[in-house]
């Protein structure tokens, strides 16, 4: 007994607190790997998550690759050499006027939608993350899991984060495949990737996939239906989605080292969400919103 006392009455050294707060992998890793096993048996996210990537990153390169083959030269030269936008588009305005529109709509205009993609992905996995949870009436289990509120929080964001993560770069693979084949006719060389498409799919994507996750996982928690969690997401991630959308094109004409100081911008607002929350995160809070 009086060791027992002794023990409990001890003070905190640097290294208990440091074994306090070291992060418990196995756990994390368990609930990672229990919530993706969750979502590839739901219909209701793999349809939707396998389906819009399909349409956006191969139907719509094919149609609009084919079109841009058999755009008049001439309406696009005149075009990209108006003095609004011939500083904007110097790296296009070097290639022959036939492999003008078609580096344009395929290099430029449509590579955004790879930036969205990881955006919705996000949002569909995001509301499943403890709404889900709520729904299936295995969050009393969840919450008696051995493993910290932290830990718990940093699990649920790897279980959105990592697929998001696969579709997109996944995405981008089968987007250059698609593009280069369709473009072959005309161009006769693999032109995607190129430099600053690498820098955005390999850097910023996945920083921008980070940052809607720690808007959202948020938004789960306190919502009862996954429903109800999607509705409340469509809110948050909409304007994410218009900037991604709005300055990507840019980003893919701008020099590498704008690029990267972007998405480190952006890594830094991310992963600075993703802290704040998971350190805001409690169980007690997740009950009560349940």
């Amino acid at each position: 007994m009086t060791a027992t006392a002794t023990t409990a009455a001890t003070p905190d050294t640097p290294t208990t607190t440091r074994a306090r707060h070291r992060r418990d992998w196995s756990a994390i890793w368990l609930v990672t790997r229990k919530d993706l096993t969750a979502v590839r048996r739901s219909k209701a996210i793999m349809v939707p998550m396998t389906l819009v990537p399909i349409v956006l990153l191969v139907g719509l390169p094919i149609g609009l690759g084919l079109f841009a083959r058999s755009a008049p030269t001439e309406t696009v030269t005149n075009a990209l050499s108006s003095p609004m936008v011939k500083e904007l588009v110097k790296p296009i305005l070097s290639l022959p006027a036939r492999e003008q529109i078609v580096v344009l709509v395929l290099g430029y205009i449509l590579s955004p939608l790879l930036l969205v993609i990881p955006l919705m992905v996000s949002a569909a996995l995001a509301a499943d993350a403890f709404a889900g949870e709520k729904e299936r009436r295995t969050l009393e289990s969840l919450m008696y899991l051995p493993i910290s509120d932290r830990d718990l929080f940093l699990a649920k964001v790897l279980s959105a984060f990592l697929p998001a993560l696969s579709i997109t770069w996944l995405g981008a693979i089968v987007y250059a495949i698609v593009s280069n084949i369709v473009a072959w006719p005309v161009m006769h060389r693999v032109f995607v990737p190129f430099t600053q498409w690498l820098a955005v799919i390999v850097w910023v994507a996945p920083a921008v996939a980070l940052l809607a996750l720690g808007l959202l996982v948020i938004v789960s928690g306190r919502s009862k239906t996954t429903q109800e969690a999607n509705q409340l997401g469509v809110v948050v991630i909409l304007p994410l989605i218009f900037l991604a959308a709005g300055q990507a094109s840019a980003l893919l004409l701008a020099p590498v080292p704008v690029v990267l100081a972007f998405g480190a911008v952006i890594w830094a607002l991310a992963l600075t969400l993703v802290v704040v929350n998971g350190r805001r995160f409690t169980r007690d809070r997740l009950a009560t919103s349940s």
